[in-house]
């Protein structure tokens, strides 16, 4: 099943992806949230707690709760500090 992952980290990125496989949709979250983050001005301590604290668990919820409710054709959302991500089922 086709799916749309969006997200936004606030004051800094948003952006959006398509495909069918939810494995690949949290490997992109982590790649382009974390590409966002590492230029962002942090420190490395900051970075490593940003992608603890709010990028980890947003990722793995992707291919748990996430693909529950797309696959019976529900969106999906889940927000930590400053990163929110939807799935919506691809019409």
């Amino acid at each position: 099943m086709t799916f749309k992952m969006t997200w936004a980290l606030v004051a800094e990125h948003a952006d959006e992806w398509t495909g069918d496989d939810f494995s690949e949709a949290a490997a992109v979250l982590d790649e382009r949230v974390g590409a966002a983050v590492s230029v962002s001005g942090m420190n490395p301590d900051a970075q490593a707690h940003f992608r603890e604290t709010f990028l980890a668990p947003v990722r793995d919820g992707i291919a748990g709760a996430g693909r529950t409710a797309v696959e019976t054709g529900q969106g999906w959302d889940k927000a930590a500090g400053p990163l929110l991500v939807v799935l919506t089922p691809a019409a």
